[in-house]
């Protein structure tokens, strides 16, 4: 293997177009690795510990990208390498030309109109741009990660008190006036309005009423801090009580991580101050069933978005999500063919809300479900990269995506990490998202296939099989298209289900070879 890097000086870039580059550079011929970043401390000694730089290079800063690619020889990095300014130059659509600013007063001045800024920045300069936009009376969906929860707390009181949405930081998806923000599907405008502190939560109940053929109104992000005990809710609730004047919004979807107890009360009550009926799924907090006659709580992002169509409907009826009759069979044909020592479930997500779904679902019975990031701290996996016993891991914790490309987008880490699961002789079920929309991997499920074909000839070796269980987050509308991407997992002898839920309800049940009481699937 040969390894080549290149800097860029003065060449900042936001973290999304990072991600795409380091994929499409990775997606080369006889290219193993490759990872754009900026040159920040933290990336620069990442790289140097993965061996993809040797020396650390002279004289950069936060504001040069680094590039560098592991290759199978030096010629095929440094082609890669040549490959970089095709990457880096604006599309050309119809011959227009499309202007550059490079900050927000020269963009504000060309477009006043604007009500709406996307900041993706390091976190050291984010905030600024961001005191910019609330000054100009403007909303913000701030991508950027980093800032501290002081910065947070005073950039949203700060908007609060102007009528203004920050949404972030960290904020991953938005759906505003029908137009997808970061990691969002494509789905129609309906009824519904949702505000998430979790998103690939939101991207898994907004997909889902899509699907059964309701729409949404606006979805509002917030970051996943939020909802703690130290930001209050801040955003939250102003989401809320902007959706409850909204005259599309018929119906409030709430759905979070598990936040904290205090504020949840809090949402809670500015819900129910409003007129409009709601659904509240905080994930890993109990609520009684019914709150009242307008609030439902759901426990799961599936039984929410079921629990809100009920809303719409009017008539006290639900769609149904249930596991067909040849999914069943798929299900009994692999518990009769794996070996008695194959005892452990592990759980590859690239979506972190889903990730706290299924272990939500899996422990009640599982029992004990480890992870990077547990719904208990007393499970918390010592070493992200060892499962132990029942594991669910993110994927897409900062541990795993610091100078290289989130999931979502890159497979190779989860491809690594599937072969290596599926070579442990006590693994039974292999259970994974595959999500699907702008940014996304324009074939994640194709991405994936060929390392579960190679953990299945390792599995046939030993005389077993293992089973591979998966939810395809997205619509038939998204760029990767939802029936296309599950049939190509089909195809591979992955069972796929409708829901994360559902997944994860089978996986289960796979896993415990069918002795499960009262499980409804």
């Amino acid at each position: 293997m040969a390894v080549v890097s290149t800097v860029k000086k003065n060449y900042y870039q936001d973290s999304m177009k990072l991600m795409q580059i380091s994929q499409k550079l990775g997606a080369l011929p006889s290219v193993k690795k490759a990872s754009a970043i900026m040159a920040t401390e933290a990336n620069l000694k990442m790289l140097k510990e993965t061996g993809l730089i040797k020396e650390t290079p002279d004289s950069v800063n936060a504001n040069d990208m680094v590039v560098a690619i592991e290759a199978e020889s030096e010629k095929a990095a440094k082609e890669a390498i040549e490959r970089l300014d095709s990457l880096l130059a604006p599309p050309q659509v119809g011959g227009t030309a499309q202007t550059e600013y490079k900050n927000f007063d020269s963009a504000y001045s060309a477009l006043p109109q604007a009500n709406l800024a996307i900041v993706s920045l390091p976190g050291q300069y984010a905030k600024l741009e961001v005191v910019k936009a609330i000054e100009r009376g403007v909303h913000t969906f701030l991508f950027s990660d980093n800032l501290t929860v002081e910065e947070e707390i005073e950039l949203k009181e700060r908007a609060k008190d102007r009528g203004l949405l920050v949404m972030g930081p960290g904020c991953g998806t938005a759906i505003i006036n029908g137009i997808g923000l970061g990691f969002a599907n494509v789905v129609r405008r309906g009824p519904i309005g949702v505000v998430a502190a979790a998103g690939t939560g939101m991207q898994e109940v907004t997909s889902l009423i899509h699907n059964s053929g309701s729409g949404i109104s606006h979805a509002i992000g917030l970051g996943g801090r939020d909802l703690s005990e130290n930001v209050g809710g801040i955003m939250a609730m102003e989401a809320i009580k902007m959706l409850q004047r909204d005259e599309s919004t018929e119906v409030l979807l709430v759905v979070s991580k598990p936040p904290s107890e205090k504020i949840a009360k809090r949402v809670v009550d500015i819900v129910r101050e409003g007129e409009k009926p709601a659904v509240v799924c905080f994930l890993g907090k109990k609520f009684g069933k019914e709150l009242d006659s307008k609030i439902r709580f759901s426990s799961t992002l599936e039984e929410a978005a079921l629990e809100a169509l009920k809303f719409v409907n009017g008539n006290g009826k639900r769609p149904a999500l249930v596991l067909d009759k040849s999914g069943k069979k798929g299900a009994e044909k692999l518990i009769k063919s794996m070996d008695p020592k194959q005892r452990y479930l592990r759980g590859l997500f690239s979506g972190g809300t889903l990730c706290y779904e299924a272990q939500q679902i899996l422990s009640p019975i599982l029992g004990k479900v480890y992870s990077n990031a547990p719904l208990d701290k007393e499970y918390k996996l010592k070493d992200s990269n060892r499962s132990k016993h029942h594991t669910c891991i993110d994927l897409g914790e900062e541990e795993f995506t610091v100078g290289r490309p989130h999931p979502m987008i890159d497979a190779t880490l989860r491809n690594e990490r599937l072969i290596k699961e599926a070579s442990n002789p006590s693994t039974a079920v292999i259970l994974f998202d595959v999500v699907l929309g702008y940014v996304a991997s324009p074939d994640p499920a194709g991405d994936l296939i060929p390392a579960i074909k190679e953990a299945k000839k390792i599995v046939k070796k030993r005389g077993h099989s293992i089973g591979f269980v998966a939810h395809v987050c997205g619509t038939e509308e998204d760029p990767q298209n939802l029936k296309l991407q599950e049939q190509r997992l089909r195809e591979a002898g992955v069972l796929v289900l409708p829901t994360n839920a559902l997944a994860s309800r089978i996986a289960g049940w796979i896993t415990k070879r069918g002795r499960v009481s009262g499980l409804r699937f």
